[in-house]
């Protein structure tokens, strides 16, 4: 009996609904049509109240800029090289530059060149092949700032570091490149020159990504806080490698740097024997027998020994094979000798050689040459 007022009601609130909808379907198409700009407006504003800024590292940049000078060397008056350096310390009213010892071999007169234009003529301190590490000396009351110096062993990889040089020529002085630490102790084999002796030796770096090209050698490596990690040194160059540079830890550069002003002679360790890496030796007529039977692929000859020398006091004997230093794999006479030279005189170090085919330690008190 009160089925058929149930249904109209029903009906009724459908009706209803579907009125509102439309209704409420009417009034936003209007809003739309008759008001576009309202939304636009709500849209600019938001794209307005963001913004992105990147400072950079100009004020890291600016501590150490102006004690970065370009070093220019010559022979009987004609300029032969130029590289970078950097003043890292006055003393009793002299100024002390650091730079790579590559970057003044072989030359008679060095000058450095300020970021004021002022030219100079310094005294050459002192310098070491192996290192490739030299000093530089100017009057104190010439220099314009000295850099701040940090470690390198605080660094993490990934963290922001600079270099300043001098890349090309002198049109290019002070060029600033920015990139990452992308490695530590990275060890690299390079060729040192020392007159018209080339010696291979291998060199403990930092690798950066920073663009370092041929002038920047002996300019600094800073941290984004403007502090002086390495000295710009090596770059490998070649089609296959693209972003990798190398510097020497500060921390290395200062320990040979101190000795070179002190005037004292640096002493290394001396072994006294004569060496041909192992991959060489097997194409050697005289070697090549000792090479096959021995069965390596890696290691130095042993061709010849010093009498009385370290090697010869200690047992080392021609025709022995160096496979190991203090229990080290080595590949060749330059890993030999950054294993040597991480030793100090008056050391004992291990040599792990094949005699007759068999492994035989060796034990050797290492003298001054």
């Amino acid at each position: 009996m009160n089925e058929q007022p149930t249904h109209k009601k029903t009906l009724r609130n459908c009706i209803i609904i579907i009125i509102v909808f439309f209704l409420g379907m009417l009034t936003m198409y209007g809003t739309f049509y008759y008001f576009p700009s309202t939304i636009g407006t709500v849209v600019t504003k938001l794209e307005k109240d963001v913004t992105v800024t990147d400072k950079g590292i100009a004020d890291a940049v600016d501590k150490v800029y102006d004690s970065v000078v370009v070093v220019n060397t010559y022979v009987n008056g004609e300029q032969y090289a130029s590289g970078t350096g950097f003043v890292y310390k006055t003393e009793n009213n002299k100024a002390y530059i650091l730079t790579n010892n590559h970057v003044i071999s072989n030359s008679n007169d060095v000058y450095v060149t300020f970021t004021d234009g002022k030219i100079i003529k310094t005294e050459v301190v002192g310098k070491d092949v192996y290192s490739d590490i030299a000093v530089l000396a100017v009057d104190e009351k010439d220099i314009i700032s000295i850099a701040q110096l940090g470690k390198s062993k605080d660094l993490r990889l990934g963290d922001t570091v600079f270099a300043i040089g001098a890349p090309l020529d002198s049109a290019y002085s002070w060029s600033v490149t920015r990139g990452i630490v992308s490695g530590k102790d990275r060890l690299v084999e390079v060729e040192l020159s020392s007159g018209n002796t080339k010696t291979p030796m291998v060199v403990n770096t930092l690798q950066t990504d920073a663009a370092i090209n041929n002038g920047n050698s002996g300019g600094p490596l800073a941290n984004s806080n403007g502090e002086v990690i390495g000295i710009t040194s090596i770059k490998l160059a070649s089609e296959a490698i693209e972003g990798m540079g190398f510097a020497i830890p500060i921390e290395n550069a200062l320990e040979i740097a101190e000795e070179l002003i002190s005037g004292k002679e640096i002493e290394r360790p001396y072994l006294g024997v004569y060496m041909l890496d192992v991959i060489n030796a097997y194409y050697s007529r005289e070697y090549y027998n000792l090479i096959r039977e021995a069965n390596v692929t890696q290691g130095v000859v042993v061709t010849d020994i010093e009498e009385k020398s370290s090697a010869a006091l200690a047992g080392v004997q021609k025709n022995d094979i160096i496979i190991k230093v203090d229990d080290e794999d080595i590949s060749s006479s330059a890993y030999l000798r950054y294993y040597l030279f991480r030793h100090k005189v008056g050391d004992y170090m291990k040599l792990t050689v094949l005699r007759d085919n068999k492994e035989l330690d060796i034990k050797v008190k290492l003298v001054a040459n």
